[in-house]
């Protein structure tokens, strides 16, 4: 892990800890990759994000990342675990990055999300199925959401990953940038609708300001909400997918053995 990091200078930081709403409701007004569920878990046995990150086990039966590869791979239809990999890395990061982003926003602190605390479904669909087993207040600045998200899953997640699936560092670093400006972009369009001015100003400011951060730095351009990245996902290899909204391609490769990484 890399030393402390503070946002850039002039930053707003929201460094009071408010009460969180034991339930969570303010995010399920915000659509499903913000839901996190904090009832209904303890009849069911599932995985710690804790367990997923850890070392590949011997028994396949028991490598809960692999199964959910394996569960995205199916619904993609595509023979190429890489492929369900990226798309499986960057799914769950979306959803780490809305719950804690939406908290932000919406409430000025996060709940603590330790991998621990964290329950998975990995054989559900999309969005992935997430319950929070205690809700613990944390402030809502960049630097606390930095070290929940970046440094408590996506590098532990890539790193799993890694071990089991041929895919470049830059690749996954700029899934985990995509899937942040694709959160910040949601909560602003919501903001609008809503007319909730407070809403729109944190999540481009805390954007903003995560990209920045060493781990994401370098990824791609922010112009406003939206997002150029300088990597592939390699979507375009999922039969009938194409390049998405913020690839660095700007149509499909018509041919490549190897497809581009970052």
């Amino acid at each position: 892990m890399e030393g402390p990091w503070s946002p850039p200078l002039g930053a707003l930081v929201l460094l009071h800890v408010v009460d969180l709403d034991p339930s969570l409701t303010a995010l399920h007004r915000l659509g499903g990759f913000f839901v996190l569920r904090t009832v209904g878990v303890a009849d069911r046995c599932l995985p710690t994000l804790a367990q997923a990150y850890g070392p590949r086990p011997p028994d396949v039966q028991g490598d809960f990342l692999t199964s959910r590869v394996r569960r995205v791979a199916g619904a993609l239809r595509t023979p190429e675990a890489r492929v369900a990999a990226s798309v499986a890395q960057q799914g769950l990061a979306a959803r780490l990055w809305s719950v804690a982003l939406g908290s932000a926003a919406l409430y000025g602190a996060v709940p603590d999300l330790a991998p621990p605390l964290l329950r998975w479904d990995p054989e559900g669909s999309a969005p992935d199925d997430l319950w929070l087993t205690e809700v613990r207040p944390l402030p809502g600045d960049a630097a606390t959401v930095a070290e929940l998200v970046l440094h408590g899953h996506l590098e532990p997640l890539a790193a799993a990953l890694r071990s089991r699936h041929r895919l470049a560092p830059g690749l996954l670093r700029g899934n985990a940038a995509s899937a942040l400006a694709g959160a910040a972009r949601e909560l602003d369009r919501w903001g609008r609708r809503h007319g909730r001015t407070d809403v729109t100003a944190r999540a481009r400011l805390l954007a903003a300001e995560l990209l920045a951060h060493p781990l994401l730095a370098g990824t791609g351009t922010l112009t406003g909400t939206a997002f150029r990245r300088r990597s592939c996902c390699l979507y375009y290899r999922v039969p009938g997918g194409g390049v998405c909204g913020d690839c660095c391609l700007a149509r499909p490769p018509r041919s490549s053995p190897r497809a581009p990484s970052g």
